[in-house]
């Protein structure tokens, strides 16, 4: 059931919809217009119209209360002492007061597809028909009004469960996109904290070593402590562009780049850097290209601030493996082996950058230094063991 201004299957919650649902509701109240013309009209004692006009409000309270609140979870014991209730007095308003009242079974069974499973109400539909059909041959010339209303109370019945699945469905429906939604901003924050910790560690880490490298150069060398601290200018200016672009989730990171920043931490760190020039990036998706850029930043990074080496080595080869293809890039330093020491938040995201790219990572300390290696599915051939 639905109403102007919200959806089926959903709650209504102010005033104003709760209003618009009872009317909603209220109008198939009018096929209640027999037993109303008999109060009105049909020659019962005194007192009677009285005691018709309670019960026929009861009833009608009872099954709105009953159908207004379907989908809310009540335990089927309780609706079905409801419908017991409903049927109660269907039985007692007929038996008393004429075939006119037997018009009340068709809601007791419309009230039972709208608030009970399938699995329940495919009994008491049943049921209360079957109900309607014992009174009717009790009631005085009850029969005839068996025909037309035994077809609308089987057939209300079973489309009102119709109506219960449909709502039950939406209201899962909703939820399920409620959840996406969830689930879709909760992966924007990962990515987004995934990206601000690649980005930030490696430029404040190349921004903290020219901060320390300009203040040993003063006073003594003027010159080139301002131009270190132009780099460090540079620098900011840099990485604040990454963080914008990264909140607005068009950060690409590219590998001709990224070599080149990294050849410029590594410098700046005191530490020798021998890096491949020209990457040949045939058949490379930009997808893999981008995952092996944040690889070599991450690296890069992690050598600057925890190995405390004095050398590193980038290379970047193809390699034929049994899955296909791959561009290999591999990261390798002769330090204490601090950046293996756990797996931090920089290498945990990029373990999941890579595995969305398709690739893997490998990474931990060596005999004396540390390696990391990532692997990216490619397009074309490769060649075994050749430098990129």
């Amino acid at each position: 059931m639905s109403g102007v201004g919200f959806g089926i299957g959903q709650r209504p919650v102010n005033r104003k919809q709760r209003v618009v649902k009872s009317l909603w509701t209220g109008i198939w109240l009018v096929y209640l217009g027999a037993p109303v013309s008999d109060l009105l009209h049909g020659g019962h004692a005194t007192g009677v119209p009285i005691l018709g006009w309670l019960g026929l409000a009861a009833f009608v309270a009872w099954y709105m209360v009953l159908v207004f609140r379907t989908g809310r979870g009540e335990r089927n014991g309780l609706v079905l002492g409801s419908l017991g209730v409903l049927a109660a007095q269907s039985t007692l308003l007929a038996l008393t007061l004429g075939r006119e009242w037997l018009v009340l079974f068709v809601y007791v069974s419309i009230a039972s597809g709208a608030a009970l499973p399938l699995r329940m109400a495919r009994w008491t539909i049943p049921g209360a028909c079957a109900l309607l059909t014992a009174v009717a041959f009790a009631v005085p010339d009850g029969h005839s009004y068996l025909a037309g209303l035994l077809i609308p109370a089987l057939l209300g019945g079973f489309a009102m469960t119709g109506v219960r699945e449909l709502v039950r469905t939406t209201i899962a429906l909703r939820e399920a996109r409620a959840t996406v939604a969830q689930l879709a901003a909760n992966e924007e924050r990962l990515r987004l904290a995934r990206d601000l910790h690649d980005l930030l560690g490696h430029s404040l880490s190349l921004i903290t070593l020219k901060s320390e490298l300009a203040g040993r150069m003063l006073p003594g060398r003027p010159d080139e402590a301002a131009q270190q601290v132009a780099d460090i200018e540079q620098v900011s200016r840099q990485a604040l562009v990454d963080v914008r672009e990264a909140v607005t989730g068009y950060r690409c990171p590219r590998l001709h780049g990224e070599l080149a920043g990294a050849r410029v931490a590594l410098t700046a760190a005191g530490v020798t850097a021998a890096l491949p020039d020209e990457p040949d990036l045939d058949g490379v998706p930009e997808e893999s290209e981008s995952a092996l850029a944040w690889a070599l930043r991450e690296a890069v990074t992690n050598v600057v601030r925890h190995s405390g080496a004095r050398r590193c080595t980038v290379e970047l080869l193809r390699r034929q493996t049994l899955d296909g293809p791959v561009l290999e890039l591999t990261v390798e330093d002769n330090g204490s082996g601090g950046a293996g020491t756990g797996q931090g938040n920089g290498l945990a995201g990029l373990t999941e950058r890579l595995t969305k790219a398709g690739g893997t990572l490998e990474a931990g300390p060596l005999k004396s230094g540390f390696r990391l290696v990532a692997r990216v599915p490619t397009a074309g051939p490769a060649d075994v063991g050749s430098p990129a």
